[in-house]
């Protein structure tokens, strides 16, 4: 399973056991028994009904002899809704699928028209786009799905081992299909060279959000007790939102306390015979969240090596780098030194970098904000319950985004900044809830449901259309010339 996946078998809705209660549990236990014993349904329903109807009716005379009426009432509509429950197939989330198929188009048509249109490329470097919507709503809906897989346990060791499994899954197809290794259109060569391959990417930044928040909704949790308040709620999940808080504080931490130096990197010319072209980078600053002198660069430059990194970073379309920017041009001619520097925005700080380990600083409290949503629907079932308790901490989250971007603290996507997680997580949020309440309250599922479909074989549509891997495979089929392949006929890759 991947993040890009949906999670099979665990985004329904499970609620009969709470809204049955213990006489419902009971018909169902003497049901089982009964049709092993090889009697009807039919029967088993009928005298089930009698059963309980006699014994409500009878427990509703003895504390109030003039509600023996309404308790009879009450009782024979309580049966037929426990044995519609029964009959009943669990109740799908599908906008959970929804949310995540069209995430996916959205990926798919900024990657696709991002050349031909740059307004909806990726930010050249503040400020957003449509593009820059497109990884914080994957995380948002890996964290909402999150909480619906492991919201009953039985062994929480082997759910850590599931959850590192698929966690090494993803990052191995990571590396594979966004480390070098196959080499895009209109080549039919593949491989790479370790030395130079990209450890980051997309899947891998995923990953690492999806193991971190699955171990906390694994383990930093309370007892099953009652949910019947936000207080309620906070003690049950109060050590994820610690954890949260943790994240980002060592994250800003870094961010502006971090001393970054002056630096260098190396471009190769011409022919491999000759020498490299050598820039330098001044910088000397402690804070700046600039291009060249950020700590998220100096960091990666350090772990990885900068021949690890990205090479044609967003920040090269800047008007400092491109005469064509917001797109890709040539460079002006008085165009800083760090122009061609490697950068990648799926880097270790982005992620958030602990010093001694890898995790997902911003990245993961965008999961950890999809866990909490997921926790609204596994503990409250009235819609406007859950559309309210959405729609408080969405709209919060938008202001705060909105108001520390005012401040100083720019919505910036390669920096994976707070103000950027907040708006991001907060918008992710309401395009949830406009989804679930035309989907899952109103029922208009008609016009979503190529949507659906997408959300459903997310990971397979990424492998296939995102990341060019059925284009690379298509195009290896020619006649007589690797040129006269069907791409070229349709009008891709020329």
């Amino acid at each position: 399973m991947g993040p890009y996946e949906r999670i099979k078998g665990h985004e329904y809705e499970d609620d009969d056991d709470e809204k049955i209660g213990a006489a419902g549990r009971i018909l169902l236990v003497d049901q089982k028994k009964k049709i092993i014993r090889g009697r009807s349904d039919d029967d088993v329903h009928k005298d089930k009904d009698k059963d309980i109807e006699m014994g409500l009716y009878a427990k509703a005379k003895a504390n109030n002899p003039n509600a023996s009426a309404s308790a009879a009432s009450c009782s024979s509509s309580f049966t037929s809704k426990s044995h519609h429950h029964h009959q009943k197939q669990l109740h799908r989330l599908i906008s959970l699928d929804v949310f995540r198929g069209l995430t996916v188009a959205l990926m798919i048509f900024v990657d696709d028209a991002g050349g031909v249109l740059p307004a909806v490329n990726h930010s050249p470097w503040n400020g957003l786009t449509l593009a820059d919507f497109v990884m914080p709503f994957f995380l948002f809906i890996v964290g909402v799905s999150l909480s619906l897989t492991y919201k009953k346990l039985s062994c929480r060791a082997d759910a850590t081992r599931k959850a590192t499994l698929r966690t090494l899954k993803l990052l191995l197809l990571g590396l594979f299909l966004q480390g070098g290794f196959l080499h895009g259109l209109n080549d039919l060569t593949y491989g790479v060279d370790i030395e130079h391959m990209r450890w980051t990417g997309i899947l891998q930044r995923i990953a690492v959000a999806y193991f971190v928040a699955a171990l906390c909704e694994i383990w930093l949790k309370a007892g099953d007790e009652n949910i019947d308040s936000r207080l309620s709620m906070l003690r049950k999940y109060g050590f994820q939102w610690a954890v949260a808080l943790l994240l980002t504080t060592i994250y800003l931490s870094l961010l502006y306390g971090l001393y970054v130096p002056s630096w260098e990197y190396q471009i190769p010319v011409g022919t491999s015979v000759s020498p490299p072209k050598i820039f330098s980078v001044k910088c000397g600053v402690r804070g700046n969240t600039g291009p060249a002198c950020n700590a998220v660069g100096m960091i990666d430059r350090k772990i990885f090596g900068i021949q690890h990194l990205y090479r044609r970073p967003v920040y090269s379309r800047t008007k400092q780098c491109s005469i064509n920017s917001p797109d890709y041009g040539p460079l002006p001619a008085d165009a800083p030194s760090w122009c061609q520097a490697p950068f990648d925005p799926e880097g270790l700080l982005s992620y958030n970098f602990l010093l001694r380990g890898c995790s997902s600083v911003m990245a993961i409290v965008t999961c950890l904000v999809g866990l909490h949503y997921g926790h609204i629907i596994v503990h409250l079932k009235d819609h406007r319950d859950r559309i309210l308790h959405w729609m408080i901490p969405s709209s919060s989250l938008v202001v705060l985004g909105l108001a520390l971007d005012l401040l100083g603290m720019h919505l910036n996507k390669p920096l994976y900044t707070l103000s950027y997680m907040c708006f991001t997580a907060g918008a992710a949020g309401i395009l949830f809830v406009g989804i679930y309440i035309m989907v899952d309250v109103c029922g208009y599922r008609r016009m979503t449901v190529l949507m659906e479909w997408m959300g459903m074989h997310a990971l397979m549509i990424y492998i296939l259309a995102a990341c060019n891997v059925l284009p690379v495979v298509l195009q290896g089929f020619y006649w007589r010339q690797p040129q006269n392949n069907i791409l070229r006929l349709i009008g891709i890759g020329k």
